[in-house]
């Protein structure tokens, strides 16, 4: 039962380059689920948590940092997986810096456990917490978690 007090929240859920191929790009990685179903796996889930969730996906870094400047103003929180961008992208790390609004990241799989080069997040220091490593369940366990926090703050 859902608690009728409790305001409705706006969550940004933003993707990064190439997942868009999610569904047919190494599954062994990344799973089988295209991008699609992951958003409506979200959106399920923002219900059940009061959330409306809005997703976007861009291969372009600077329709991303767009996007999170306009997120100020507009969304309580962001739920992030910057793919590639995660270990390459000061200007990812500085628009959401910028904005200030509390922010998870988000990953498929177990960034620590592969190449060396992903290691490393730009994200992480600025963001609430990171969730790496369990597939599509990564994204809705940092749903829940952003929102928890949005509701405790």
């Amino acid at each position: 039962m859902l608690n009728s007090t409790l305001q409705p929240l706006s969550i940004l859920a933003l993707h990064g380059p190439n997942l868009n191929l999610l569904g047919q790009r190494e599954p062994g990685i990344y799973g089988s689920l295209t991008l699609a179903e992951i958003n409506r796996l979200l959106e399920e889930e923002g219900f059940k948590l009061q959330a409306k969730v809005f997703s976007m996906q861009s291969n372009h870094e600077g329709i991303l940092v767009d996007t999170i400047h306009g997120a100020f103003g507009q969304y309580q929180g962001i739920l992030i997986n910057a793919g590639a961008y995660t270990h390459t992208s000061v200007a990812l790390r500085d628009a959401i810096a910028a904005v200030n609004l509390p922010t998870v990241e988000v990953h498929l799989s177990n960034i620590y456990r592969r190449e060396d080069f992903r290691h490393h997040s730009y994200i992480a220091p600025v963001a609430i917490g990171q969730i790496s490593g369990f597939g599509v369940q990564s994204y809705l366990l940092g749903l829940q978690a952003l929102v928890n926090h949005l509701r405790s703050i």
